[in-house]
């Protein structure tokens, strides 16, 4: 599950840096880096998100940003990589080179576009249908942003409660499903499956849209590193809250954790 993120994104991303759904009006969309969504508005216009330079770039950290009242622009710097935004030129300049790209100031903030800005970092930028808005994998980022969100938080709705062992083992679960060609091949994909009725609680009350807790995050870190408590298990359900009755009668029962039965 572990992405690695390259400079090489760039090339396509330029080609394709409108590739979200085209909305004939502004509008605000959600934005999550890493996980974690960021606590800005931010807005969907002709088809480009657009967020606010400084969080984006505090949310990818080691970056310094400030507003050149002489140029009019902001210019930020990590390393030997310095970037530049100019409203009244509309271009991102990296390093020297210049990239066409609305930049505007709202409220004090500059907006840039997020695929255009978070590429040419290194980034990598997908949109999320099923959260309506982006997911961004930071450059030095161990997992991919839209796996983490999600894996995370149906592990803080399905189990939370639970020991931290119990918390991965539920992650184990979702991401062998994921490796199955019985089950969507994408975490989203799996906890949302459909195919034969919901396949968990959450998505039905809708607490899997809740920011998850902070060990349900370390566990799905651990999940997506390779930790597996309950080995190949593909199944699972809490006595408490539920029969298990197609569990019980057609898979084979491994343990117990927590308030969880595991099943292959």
């Amino acid at each position: 599950m572990k992405r690695t993120l390259a400079a090489a994104l760039l090339t396509a991303a330029l080609a394709a840096s409108a590739a979200v759904p085209a909305a004939a009006a502004e509008r605000t969309v959600p934005v999550q880096v890493d996980g974690a969504e960021l606590e800005t508005v931010n807005y969907l216009e002709n088809g480009v998100t657009y967020v606010p330079l400084r969080a984006l770039l505090d949310a990818f950290g080691g970056w310094e940003l400030h507003w050149d009242s002489a140029k009019r622009q902001a210019a930020a710097s990590s390393g030997a990589m310095r970037l530049t935004a100019d409203p009244a030129a509309d271009s991102i300049t990296v390093n020297g080179i210049p990239y066409a790209g609305r930049v505007t100031v709202r409220g004090g903030r500059t907006y840039v576009p997020l695929r255009l800005t978070a590429n040419l970092c290194g980034a990598g930028v997908a949109w999320d249908g099923t959260l309506g808005g982006a997911a961004v994998t930071s450059p030095e980022a161990e997992y991919d942003a839209e796996e983490l969100y999600w894996l995370s938080r149906i592990i803080s709705a399905e189990s939370q409660g639970e020991p931290l062992e119990g918390q991965v083992a539920v992650g184990n679960v979702v991401l062998n499903r994921v490796a199955s060609d019985e089950f969507p091949d994408t975490v989203r994909g799996v906890v949302f499956d459909l195919h034969d009725g919901v396949q968990f609680e959450p998505v039905s009350n809708g607490t899997v849209y809740l920011d998850p807790a902070d060990s349900s995050v370390q566990a799905a870190k651990l999940a997506l590193s390779g930790a597996e408590p309950v080995g190949a298990c593909m199944y699972f359900y809490a006595p408490a809250l539920s029969p298990g009755t197609w569990i019980n009668a057609n898979r084979t029962y491994y343990t117990t954790i927590g308030c969880h039965r595991f099943y292959l």
